[in-house]
């Protein structure tokens, strides 16, 4: 053991939007504390954070597993069946968990561990948890979003029924000590019977966390303490309930380093500098983007809706144009559309153009004009922090980290939920009052593409923007901005992750 690193994994599942913020956390981590092993693990489809990562001196552990699985896309695709694809569900899940313990025994299955060694993950990595317990490592959660669903309304019940010993333990836990409230909180997902089955016989611990594995009777002799909860949103923006447990930490929003939003290195070897801040060194891009950058001068209304399309809400993309030009035909907005690599809506942007043998000879193979030159097509990235601040509103599907950096750049916006967590920052920008009432899906993803939908989904949106547009909801936006301004999330994440470890 003598002069082996600590070591810290970091493992995070999901979308762009879960993974990315646990990835910016791992990179600060990293070059804070040069005596760590940093390491992410998370799905190979974000290959495209390695080259990052290494700069910042993080290891890149893909597992093939895809961020998100959706039934109705995989049925429409591939004609599946419901109960086929829960088959391939199931084994999607065994593989996944399969390729995270050989991974994690790679790391940590070289003899004793470290004092200091972590293991920090995000709502949708759950099995670090119980590799941690496995291991004997410490277990951090950090999550950007509030806890994305509850617990049935009959679990309370149904557990002090089936676990009475347990239940008793944790409601009558010592101060500091894992309890009910983390149960509660985040932590019921832990005692469903997939994690106990797959705990039991792939990791020989107890099925039921907190029991000993022979006799199932509660640990009383070796309690846990209760696990650091980091969260990577504003207190300015969301109430800090006293149900929490005690171990919460609400942060700020984790921002992503500027220089990991940009696709064309040149945008990014023009804007920014390497700075402890990421600072803009100019407010400019390449002349590649020159027709972008023109764009923005006119103060468009954003739409984006990040990893919607992949999850198989976005199933008819020319309803979904059809909607945004009843839009222009009847207003004099202008909007730019993220497309987010979403394929089929990409293809009928180009299908479109084509139609209107639109001459795209001046524009970047990521740019198209649809609509008289009044809606803007891209299908790269560029930082939100530099977009939003450019963009009359903000569209967006509710995502944890655009409606961050919608509220940073203090723009109004609309937000159209989908699922998840994203209900939540909808209600929330309402009653902020930094956005108008939510949108219903089929007011901006009408399930038909027929005149009477498009018209009344168009109204919808018309009307949405409008509001948004107010002076009221502008000047609330500037408020929360100004308030927001000087958090560090991703600073004050590695403070108390350091606490936790008795770093200095």
């Amino acid at each position: 053991m003598e002069g082996r690193k600590r070591k810290a994994v970091f493992m995070a599942f999901g979308t762009q939007g879960d993974v990315y913020p646990l990835a910016a956390i791992a990179a600060a981590f990293a070059c804070d504390q040069r005596q760590y092993n940093v390491i992410l693990i998370t799905h190979s489809a974000h290959k495209s954070l390695s080259s990052h990562l290494a700069e910042k001196h993080v290891e890149y552990y893909p597992v093939s597993s895809p961020p998100v699985l959706s039934a109705d896309q995989n049925n429409e695709i591939e004609g599946k069946s419901e109960s086929s694809f829960s088959l391939q569900k199931m084994k999607i899940t065994r593989d996944h968990r399969q390729e995270c313990c050989s991974l994690i025994e790679r790391i940590f299955g070289d003899g004793p561990n470290l004092d200091g060694d972590l293991i920090v993950i995000n709502f949708f990595a759950l099995e670090g948890w119980s590799l941690a317990e496995s291991y004997r490592v410490r277990c951090v959660v950090a999550a950007p979003y509030v806890v994305p669903y509850s617990a049935p309304a009959t679990f309370e019940s149904q557990f002090q029924r089936e676990l009475p010993l347990l239940y008793k333990y944790l409601i009558e836990a010592p101060s500091g000590k894992v309890c009910w409230k983390d149960v509660i909180h985040w932590m019921w997902p832990l005692f469903t019977e997939n994690w106990g089955s797959w705990r039991n016989d792939d990791l020989h611990l107890s099925p039921c966390p907190f029991t000993d594995p022979v006799t199932g009777i509660p640990t009383w002799h070796d309690r846990l303490q209760s696990p650091l909860l980091m969260y990577g949103f504003s207190k300015e923006v969301v109430e800090w309930p006293a149900y929490w447990p005690t171990k919460v930490q609400v942060c700020g929003f984790w921002f992503l380093p500027t220089e990991w939003q940009f696709t064309c290195k040149k945008c990014r070897e023009i804007s920014v500098y390497d700075s402890p801040g990421n600072q803009y060194a100019k407010d400019d891009l390449c002349p590649s983007h020159s027709e972008l950058h023109n764009f923005l001068n006119t103060a468009p209304i954003f739409i984006g809706l990040s990893s919607i399309g992949s999850m198989g809400f976005l199933s008819d993309p020319h309803a979904f144009l059809r909607v945004l030009q009843t839009v222009l035909n009847t207003t004099k907005y202008r909007f730019i559309l993220f497309t987010a690599g979403y394929e089929p809506l990409e293809s009928m942007v180009r299908t479109t153009a084509a139609e209107a043998s639109f001459d795209q000879n001046n524009q970047s193979e990521d740019c198209v004009c649809l609509y008289d030159g009044r809606l803007f097509c891209f299908s790269g990235s560029i930082p939100y922090g530099w977009l939003f601040p450019k963009c009359a509103a903000v569209i967006h599907h509710g995502g944890s980290g655009t409606t961050a950096a919608a509220l940073q750049a203090g723009a109004p916006q609309v937000v159209c939920p989908f699922m998840l967590d994203q209900f939540y920052w909808a209600e929330r920008m309402c009653w902020l009052g930094v956005s108008p009432e939510p949108l219903h899906r089929n007011h901006l993803l009408p399930d038909k593409n027929d005149d009477t939908s498009i018209q009344e989904a168009a109204h919808v949106l018309s009307t949405a923007i409008h509001e948004a547009l107010s002076s009221s909801i502008k000047v609330r936006a500037a408020e929360i901005a100004g308030r927001i301004s000087l958090e560090d999330g991703v600073s004050e994440a590695i403070k108390h992750i350091k606490e936790e470890l008795g770093l200095n």
